[in-house]
């Protein structure tokens, strides 16, 4: 009888009652078919391989981690409750010590969500990792974090949560954004000035396969999160970078995946895109599931499968070589102070706009942080949208220093009388939320 090196926790949650439509790419079926290939296989009959039944989140967890405008009902649905509550299931299971290592495997995803939501953007409408991992952090006391993002597409959301957080390193290898939504992802997205370097950005070019993929992980990932010394790490694990995938480019299989779970060993998995129904996700899921138990994958592969019609192009081989010495050189200057002028200025500033395509409707954005020589400084976002909401959310920071927190009081109470359709506070140090609506 098969025993798991590993004990492995599994959370399936399919979402029965929600999708974008009923032939959209993100829709329950997307985990049907890999639900059935893990009862067939006899997976949950390996001793060491557990499933659990996802809990929901609370209030309180979505409020560490966004700010939802007007308020989170008009962002969540029940399933957005369940899947961060897959993942804040499999999170617990691994903390409390009922398994080694978890998979969340549920959807709505949530990597594309950013710390303000005003809709849904990517499929995305709430962040399932950053809430499970600020669960993991006010319950269990986590510090470092590691968010390896193996998903086709740049986790642009999750970038943008912990961009000034120096304590998540933040690792995406996708698709080059020049030639896939959501256009970002580039190497000099380097996270924000009390927290640069610990955003690492590796786009790939189109058509990138299995040798591609795992050399970054073994060449570049792998050295960086020894170097940082996580206590965990998460794996965003999208399956959409898959050589079958009908709205990407790559050629990545199943044995791909499995290899690079092995070798990445992530505490947590949290599945992420992956829209090859019946081709791909049945068979890739099954590889990370085996591989995080540590047992052999290597029979599992695709009807197919054909390594050498994927095989991957020596210019592809160059291209790594080249992001190879930009990413690493990247991190050995993480410490390196920019901008002097900034420094004692005391603050930086940054202005976007946010398209959001699964509702289609836009944002504007206007950002502006404390560069505090003691803490990685209170944070305020000016942000209106086509929803006609005009909103000031302070966040001020876990380990936030008392001038930061002064500060992000100040914000908040100075919001309240300066025309804002409503005013949020989210204090990671008293773990209070509060929100203020013009009357």
């Amino acid at each position: 009888m098969l025993k798991a090196q590993h004990k492995t926790g599994l959370v399936f949650f399919p979402a029965f009652d929600w999708a974008i439509d009923a032939t959209h790419p993100e829709r329950e079926e997307r985990l049907l078919y890999t639900q059935d290939q893990v009862f067939e296989e006899g997976l949950l009959d390996i001793e060491g391989i557990t499933e659990f039944k996802p809990d929901l989140v609370t209030i309180q967890d979505v409020q560490r981690t966004h700010f939802c405008v007007p308020d989170l009902w008009a962002v969540m649905t029940e399933s957005h409750f369940i899947s961060a509550g897959g993942a804040k299931t499999i999170g617990m299971a691994v903390l409390d010590k009922k398994v080694d290592r978890g998979f969340a495997l549920v959807r709505p995803p949530g990597h594309h969500a950013m710390r303000v939501v005003h809709g849904a953007r990517g499929f995305c409408n709430v962040n399932i990792e950053a809430i499970m991992i600020e669960y993991l952090r006010q319950a269990y006391g986590v510090d470092k974090v590691a968010i390896v993002d193996t998903d086709c597409h740049h986790g642009d959301g999750t970038q943008d949560i912990y961009w000034h957080d120096p304590d998540t390193l933040f690792i995406s290898i996708h698709q080059d954004g020049r030639t896939l939504y959501p256009g970002s992802g580039f190497p000099n997205e380097r996270g924000g000035p009390t927290s640069y370097g610990t955003t690492i950005n590796i786009p790939l070019p189109p058509y990138t396969a299995e040798s591609g993929f795992l050399r970054v992980t073994e060449e570049i990932v792998l050295p960086i999160l020894k170097e940082f010394k996580p206590d965990i790490i998460i794996n965003s694990a999208g399956q959409d970078n898959h050589y079958t995938d009908p709205i990407t480019h790559m050629n990545f299989s199943a044995q791909g995946y499995a290899n690079l779970t092995s070798i990445l060993k992530p505490d947590i998995a949290v599945l992420e895109g992956g829209y090859s129904i019946e081709g791909a996700l049945p068979y890739v899921n099954v590889g990370i599931i085996l591989a995080l138990a540590g047992i052999d994958y290597s029979k599992v592969k695709e009807p197919d499968y054909d390594p050498e019609k994927i095989r991957q192009k020596p210019e592809i081989d160059r291209w790594v070589d080249d992001i190879k010495r930009i990413s690493l050189g990247n991190w050995e200057k993480r410490n390196e102070i920019k901008n002097p002028e900034l420094m004692e200025k005391g603050f930086d500033e940054r202005s976007r706009n946010i398209f959001y395509d699964t509702d289609n409707l836009s944002e504007k954005q206007r950002e502006k942080i404390r560069i505090c020589p003691e803490c990685s400084g209170t944070l305020q976002i000016d942000s209106s949208s086509d929803k006609g909401f005009h909103i000031l959310a302070v966040h001020i920071p876990r380990k936030a220093c008392s001038a930061c927190q002064n500060l992000g009081h100040e914000w908040y109470d100075a919001a309240q009388r300066g025309g804002y359709d409503f005013a949020f506070l989210q204090n990671r140090v008293t773990d209070k939320y509060h929100k203020w609506k013009k009357e």
